[in-house]
């Protein structure tokens, strides 16, 4: 029996190892294919504190019949995929009830008071340094209409969250950011986002410190025993451990199904594109609310990319999605080329309150749950390390985040 298995490798399960193995435990990190590009690595790059408030709110649900109409818009379903999502679905129109929202908010705020902080003890325990920048971020938003329906959503943040925000006329707006040529009504500034330079620097830089304790294989099962806890891998192999922590993303559906617990898991299918010489230069992110995507500045190149996409884990990428939000950023950066670049889709693993589950399981203290983390992955992977660390130690767990809420 060895010390604590943490299943999942990317960013979760690579922070919550480097956060234990700077405690002194002995760790081993599985990842089914440490090679691929999964959320963790081709996120925004942002750090977004402020982001508080949970997708499922009323003002998002008057707006997803307009948004279905368009095959590329911000929302789409693969409408054959809809008889799985349906139980993601229906909890997720109950998570939108007002006094829901508040609760959801409230317990993401609390969340948030800590990370930055967490993310600086990271980067010492994990060995990064000179990768986190403050930088703000601009929300644009083409008409005023739109403009005054977010600004309830801000001051929810402001007032939760502690998150001031300050409206801004476009010429305001190009003030800051001087190669937005195209046309909008109004924005909003938001000081408190910080960015990292590049999400796969971040991921690769803690998994270099893990080292051969990062493990290639596919995790198919948990299975808690009288001496310890085992992973077993796809391949028959097993090893008993002291503590597991389950950090797999929406892979992790099955492992907790296999605890014989229930999870409301799905996952929201991103797209992206990356130019790495793109004529633009952004001083910080700039969110295109009307349009659910944003542009953000990093090492590695321009990415544009965002928006949700409702489907099968497996379903096969549509990278028209990456390429319609590209030609819609051209809109208000035009100097950007119409062609180049990567394309990229990834998998948020959501629940349908936007709250992550972290916690314990219910039975077996020994079993600690990390994941669901939806858009705010790399946001708070520090914050969930500390957690998770703290849970495997003995430390209550934070009431709104267990996973007895879907039992």
């Amino acid at each position: 029996m060895a010390g604590i298995a943490i299943i999942g490798g990317g960013v979760i399960g690579c922070a919550t190892a480097a956060w234990l193995a700077a405690d002194g435990h002995e760790v081993t990190a599985y990842e089914r294919r440490p090679e691929d590009r999964y959320a963790s690595a081709g996120n925004a790059g942002m750090l977004a504190f402020p982001e508080i408030t949970p997708l499922a709110r009323p003002g998002v649900l008057t707006s997803v019949p307009r948004w279905l109409m368009d095959p590329l818009g911000p929302l789409a379903l693969r409408w054959r995929d809809l008889p799985a999502l349906t139980p993601w679905l229906l909890r997720f129109l109950a998570a939108a009830r007002a006094e829901q929202v508040e609760r959801s908010t409230a317990a993401l705020g609390g969340l948030m008071r800590s990370a930055l902080d967490d993310h600086q003890e990271l980067a010492r325990r994990a060995g990064l340094s000179g990768h986190l920048r403050q930088t703000g971020a601009i929300d644009l938003y083409d008409t005023e209409a739109s403009f005054r329906a977010a600004l309830p959503e801000w001051e929810l943040r402001r007032r939760l969250g502690g998150h001031n925000f300050e409206p801004l006329t476009p010429d305001q707006a190009r003030a800051l950011v001087p190669d937005l040529a195209g046309g909008f009504a109004r924005a909003v500034l938001c000081r408190a986002y910080w960015m990292v330079d590049s999400p796969l620097g971040v991921l690769q830089g803690l998994r270099r410190g893990l080292g051969d304790r990062l493990v290639a294989g596919t995790v198919a099962a948990v299975e808690p025993g009288a001496d310890g806890v085992s992973v077993r891998l796809a391949d028959g192999t097993a090893r008993t451990f002291d503590k597991v922590v389950v950090a797999a993303g929406v892979w992790s559906r099955e492992i907790v199904r296999g605890l014989g617990l229930k999870v409301t898991l799905e996952t929201e299918r991103g797209y992206n594109t990356t130019i790495p010489e793109a004529p633009v230069r952004l001083p910080m992110p700039v969110v295109f609310a009307d349009h659910g995507f944003v542009a953000s500045p990093l090492s590695d190149g321009l990415r544009i990319g965002g928006a949700v996409e409702l489907a099968a884990v497996d379903a096969p990428a549509n990278l028209a999605r990456a390429r319609a939000l590209r030609r819609k950023a051209r809109r208000y950066l035009p100097a950007i080329q119409e062609t180049g670049g990567t394309e990229w889709m990834g998998r948020r693993p959501s629940t349908p309150d936007s709250l992550p589950v972290i916690g314990p399981h219910p039975h077996d203290r020994r079993i600690v749950f990390a994941f669901g983390h939806g858009h705010l992955g790399l946001t708070l992977s520090a914050t969930t390390a500390r957690l998770a660390a703290g849970l495997l130690s003995g430390t209550p767990a934070p009431a709104p985040f267990g996973i007895e809420r879907f039992q």
